[in-house]
């Protein structure tokens, strides 16, 4: 499949092509504007040129982490944009910086369980988790890092940044952290910080982060929860179906800093991020001089505890009108997640019941199928065709690759005659998804056979 074979539906790119000059027309506080005839030819021409773009917002995407934002958090993000704030200093954006703290200490209620906290928006994830290894380094200079295998590529990478020790710590069997690894790498010493994982990328998968944290205590490490994609998951922690398995979003409070991302499963555009660290003295780190920044107020100003600069303060005032919209419970935004969270035990339960497998049950909203065919490259090679055949009926997966080694942990019949196996994989983050799991299953069965 070709790039330019993932075309919008031409329904679709009309749409664009309406909305275009609408949005032109609202583009500017400063009075009525008029319509400039050369930059609406050049909207036109960029409506056009969109068209070569998955259709995340439909059912028929169920690839990557990606979806449009709600209509309340995109038309917030535009009213706040036609003033342009700046989440940097007070005076940039007075209204959107005091929405930024409130929806932080939401997030920190939400995950952490408490009012003392020290938090702020990012630009994504990545620089989240920048400034929680960032302060894992100030407050335990020269020791390691560890995160699991299946953790985020991103702690790695942003070790290298940071010029600290990285070592990955084996999965187990259902791809969260192996704890008897985790215990051996505490005991060889020179650890700082553990980065645990609640939802993987990969997989959706929960670590163990109670035990976790208990030899975090033991060894008195640092305790860093990447929580990016599954942190909200903690609205459906309740018993109550469709739900998640508790223990580990209960846990959460115990971390020294957590990172969630509102542009995931908080129904934010791109890019929302948000790092939250338990003890407020940690703002020490941050510790920086502007002669000419921080002069309108003596209370602290965002720009004081972050290593970014200049942030937009439409992201603070759109999350805020999304959380208004739908509180943080479980028929508030919750309702969202439970659909995605249906949607994949719906679609596991049929895929299974035609004969087909799983890489793992999924813990979240991720469900990632395979042919129950006899050995590694037979799979691989079913599922690169499928791909194929579900992308030609416009139907768009992704692909997880794994080693066959861990793979046959938990399915042994499978034969070993490649280092990997590609599987397909299916994110279903979108409400849409649940109304649409009998066609995904039918589908995924027919390229598969």
């Amino acid at each position: 499949m070709e790039p330019t074979d993932a075309l919008l539906p031409p329904a679709d790119v009309a749409r664009l092509r309406e909305r275009a000059p609408v949005l032109a027309q609202l583009g500017s506080l400063a009075g009525e504007a008029d319509a400039d005839p050369a930059a609406l030819a050049v909207l036109d021409e960029l409506a056009v040129r969109l068209a070569d773009t998955y259709p995340y917002h439909d059912w028929h995407y169920a690839g990557q982490m990606l979806k449009p934002p709600h209509p309340v958090a995109w038309a917030a993000y535009a009213l706040a944009m036609l003033l342009n704030p700046n989440n940097h200093a007070l005076d940039g954006g007075p209204a959107t910086a005091r929405m930024e703290r409130e929806v932080v200490a939401q997030l920190a209620r939400l995950l952490l369980g408490r009012e003392q906290h020290l938090g702020h928006l990012t630009s994504s994830g990545t620089i989240a988790n920048l400034e929680a290894l960032f302060v894992a380094r100030e407050e335990r200079p020269g020791t390691r890092v560890l995160s699991g295998a299946a953790a985020h590529y991103t702690h790695a990478r942003m070790c290298g940044v940071l010029g600290v020790e990285h070592t990955a710590v084996a999965q187990d069997a259902a791809g969260r952290m192996d704890l008897d690894a985790l215990a051996v790498e505490l005991r060889r010493g020179g650890v700082g910080t553990v980065v645990a994982t609640v939802g993987t990328t990969s997989l959706g998968a929960l670590d163990p982060l109670g035990a976790i944290a208990d030899l975090c205590a033991e060894h008195d490490v640092r305790l860093h929860v990447d929580t990016a994609y599954g942190g909200f998951f903690t609205l459906l922690a309740d018993g109550a179906a469709p739900g998640v398995e508790a223990a580990p979003f209960a846990a959460i409070a115990r971390a020294d800093s957590v990172v969630i991302d509102p542009h995931k499963h908080g129904l934010q555009p791109y890019g929302c991020g948000c790092v939250l660290f338990a003890d407020p003295a940690v703002g020490r780190h941050y510790v920086h001089d502007s002669p000419y920044t921080y002069f309108t107020s003596d209370e602290l100003h965002l720009g004081e505890i972050s290593l970014e600069c200049s942030r937009p303060g439409a992201a603070a005032a759109a999350l805020w009108a999304t959380l208004r919209r739908f509180p943080l419970d479980r028929a508030g935004l919750g309702a969202t997640l439970a659909a995605a969270r249906g949607a994949a035990l719906d679609l596991g339960a049929r895929v299974r019941a035609q004969g087909h497998v799983l890489v793992a049950e999924p813990q979240l909203d991720i469900v990632c199928p395979f042919p129950r065919l006899s050995s590694a490259s037979a799979v691989s090679a079913a599922c690169e065709t499928a791909f194929d055949r579900l992308a030609t009926q416009g139907i768009h997966a992704a692909k997880l690759r794994v080693e066959t080694a861990w793979l046959r942990r938990s399915h042994p019949w499978l034969q070993d005659d490649a280092p990997t196996v590609t599987t397909l994989r299916h994110c279903l983050m979108k409400p849409e998804h649940a109304l649409h799991t009998a066609e995904l299953a039918g589908a995924i069965d027919a390229a598969l056979a």
